[in-house]
Formats: structure tokens, C-alpha cells, sequence
């Protein structure tokens, strides 16, 4: 199946602790993705983003001196660029515009905004009931869907761990992740790392970096023209379910499974195709949750089913091939790194990480509190 549109350029900004501006990362990203299209800003007439302010498209496109007919600053948290993919894939489909940039950059970590504790919206109706047992938002709702699910399936925080290990394998493959330098991870390291909240320690949390990317969408007919090989747009699917645990049926049972079906469905695979998987990671259990809501196995299964070096470099299933948020980059919201290495890994261009003969890739992102799922299925255009 085919939507008939591309991803046709993939870049970074620049990461870690960069003491640039939120508007100079997020520049940077989109120049670089334009520059590896082979196309300019002259020729953008689409932009998705968020993170910027209030108004992010208006003030994004201000900056750099855009007049777009189309535009998406959707807040969904993580998963917000999966969406802007739908977004986008269907805008150009439909004439509204030809040429979109999907872009998100932060300076968290260099200007030291990132906060933890209290809810994001404590005047929200639920806070009466979340707010006096004095929370760290997000961190002690993604331990609460950890207990959850080891309570249910059992399993252990050892196994668990796995997912950080992994991460950090892959990591020590790109000399962009931040914890390149920093050696492998035990699972002895992740279990005896500060506790932030039970079960999960800081290394089962994602870092806190600056960063960010951007992809640059178009038709598949005009990609055939242009100087990278195209990357085609496959299938979407998102669930949106709540926004406060005050109100979730189930912990142990995200959103992600109703996203991943509907984006397989419309593409025409299972997840029995994929070759690269890139899920959010912001906690070890984000990811564990997102493997098993994909349908790689099934419930209660994914502790088992990662035990045996299955997502590490070499495993059956490449999982965060860049490192992840875990140990590569998490600049607030990662979501649009996900479907940068999608499209890398699919055009062959990752080094010493580079999956052979990745033909599809799946890209899953999620926002606030695994309240919102969004995939997107891609794959590496003949």
C-alpha cells in the first residue's frame, strides 16, 4: 500500500549542553534536514512543530521568514511528530501544500528548565486527588505503570534493566549519543543507581539533554528527484486515552496497541515485517510497555521476550538504534528523533550500527503520561 509521500531529508541539531537557544537548535535542525534533501527554505509551504511557545508554527515560521499555507502545532507531548506525520502525509496528499518540515528543538538541560515534581497542570480537576500525595510528574506515574505490570505478569526490575543495557549498547555505536564515551551499563549499574522512584532508579530514566531534528516530507513522485533515496510513508495510527492516571482502566495496558494496529493495517504489514524498531524510551518501562502494545508479543510476554540480547546490536529485533532517550538524546520531547533514525537506518547511512537490509521501519512515539500513542510505519522506497 502507498500514501504516494516521502520523507526525503533527516537531520539533528546540534545535542547535549549546546547554550543555544531554543529557536537557533530548532534552525539548525531544519537548515540541516532542508540541506540533506537538497532543497531550501524558500521551497517549504508546510510546518509542523511544537515545544516553541505558545503559538509554535506562527513563531517558528516567523523566525525563519515563512509564510506557510499549511501549518500543526498539535501538543501531544512525545508523540506529537508521529502525528504530524499523518498530518502532513495527508495535507500534501490532498494539495494543500508540497513541501513540509516536521521540526522540535529544546535547550532543557543548558538552561536548566527541566522540572520534576508536582503535576504539569496542577489546576487541572484531577490534581485534587494526585496533588497531596505530592508526585514526580512523569516519573512517578511511568513507576506506577511499572508496578502495575509487575505485579500482574511478574518479572523483575533485572529484567527490566535489559531495556537500559540495550540502549546503551547501541549508544556506544554512534558518536552522537551523549553517553558514547561513558562505557557499557550493567544491569548491576541500573539497579544500583539512585532510586527516583520504585522501581525505576535514574538510569532507568531517560537523560535530560538539549537537541533536537526535523524531517522534511514531499510527494514520492517529486522524492524520485531529489538527491536521497526516499523514505515512503507506509501507514499511521494514533489513540488518545486520558490524561491523568486519576482515570486509567488499566496501567498495564497503553494506548499503543490500537495506534500500532491501525498504522500496520493501513500498511499493510505486521510487525513480523519489521526490521528497526524506534520507540519512546523516556523510562525503561515506556519502551517495554510500547514492544508489547505493538504486538511483538503478547501480554505479560516482553520481560521474557528481551531476555536473550533481543533488542542489543546483533538481536533479532533492533530496538533505538541511536541509543534512545536513555542514553542518546532526550531534549523534553524525542518524537522526532525516533523517525530521524527510521529514515537513516532505512537509506543505509548509520555506520557501525546500521541494521542490514532494513527495508521497514516502525517509529512509535508517546506523550505525557502514556497518554498518547501515535505510530508511523515507514519503509525504504524501490
Amino acid at each position: 500500500m502507498s500514501t504516494a509521500v516521502a520523507i526525503v531529508g533527516a537531520a539533528e541539531s546540534d545535542l547535549g549542553s549546546t547554550g543555544r537557544s531554543i529557536l537557533g537548535l530548532q534552525t539548525q535542525a531544519v537548515t540541516r534536514a532542508l540541506a540533506d534533501a537538497g532543497l531550501t527554505l524558500a521551497e517549504v509551504d508546510g510546518l509542523a512543530t511544537t515545544g516553541v511557545g505558545r503559538f509554535s508554527a506562527t513563531q517558528l515560521a516567523d523566525h525563519l521568514g515563512l509564510a506557510p499555507t499549511w501549518t500543526d502545532s498539535t501538543f501531544a507531548g512525545g508523540s506529537a511528530f508521529e502525528m504530524f506525520v499523518a498530518r502532513a502525509t495527508q495535507a500534501i496528499r490532498d494539495g494543500q501544500c508540497t513541501t513540509v518540515v516536521i521540526s522540535f528543538a529544546s535547550n532543557q538541560r543548558s538552561a536548566r528548565s527541566r522540572r520534576l515534581g508536582g503535576l504539569f497542570e496542577p489546576w487541572a480537576p484531577e490534581a485534587q486527588f494526585e496533588e497531596p500525595y505530592d508526585p514526580l510528574y512523569p516519573a512517578s506515574y511511568y513507576a506506577m505503570a511499572a508496578q502495575a505490570y509487575l505485579h500482574r505478569y511478574g518479572g523483575s526490575r533485572e529484567q527490566l534493566a535489559e531495556v537500559a543495557v540495550a540502549a546503551r549498547e547501541w549508544a556506544l555505536l554512534n558518536p552522537a549519543a551523549y553517553r558514547h564515551e561513558a562505557g557499557p551499563l550493567t544491569v548491576a549499574d541500573v539497579l544500583d543507581a539512585p532510586m527516583v522512584s520504585s522501581p525505576l532508579t535514574v538510569a532507568d530514566c531517560c537523560l535530560v539533554t538539549d537537541g533536537g531534528g526535523a524531517v522534511v516530507l514531499t510527494s514520492l513522485e517529486r522524492a524520485r528527484d531529489l538527491r536521497r533515496t526516499p523514505v515512503e510513508v507506509l501507514g499511521y495510527g494514533e489513540r488518545t486515552t486520558h490524561t491523568s492516571f486519576t482515570t486509567v482502566a488499566d496501567l498495564a495496558v497503553p494506548g499503543a496497541g490500537g495506534a500500532a494496529a491501525d498504522a500496520f493495517a493501513r500498511a499493510g504489514v505486521t510487525a513480523d515485517d519489521v526490521d528497526v524498531l524506534e520507540v519512546y524510551d523516556s523510562f525503561t518501562i515506556t519502551a517495554a510497555l510500547s514492544i508489547e502494545g505493538l504486538g511483538f508479543c503478547g501480554p505479560g510476554e516482553v520481560l521474557d521476550y528481551i531476555a536473550d540480547g533481543r533488542i542489543r546490536p546483533g538481536g533479532a529485533l533492533p530496538l533505538n538504534t541511536n541509543g534512545g532517550g536513555l542514553s542518546y538524546c532526550h531534549p523534553g520531547q524525542y518524537g522526532v528523533l525516533l523517525l530521524v533514525e527510521a529514515v537513516r537506518q532505512l537509506r543505509g547511512e548509520c555506520g557501525d550500527r546500521q541494521v542490514a537490509g532494513a527495508e521497514i521501519a516502525v517509529a512509535h512515539g508517546t506523550g505525557g503520561i502514556l497518554s498518547t500513542h501515535a505510530t508511523v510505519v515507514l519503509g525504504a522506497a524501490g
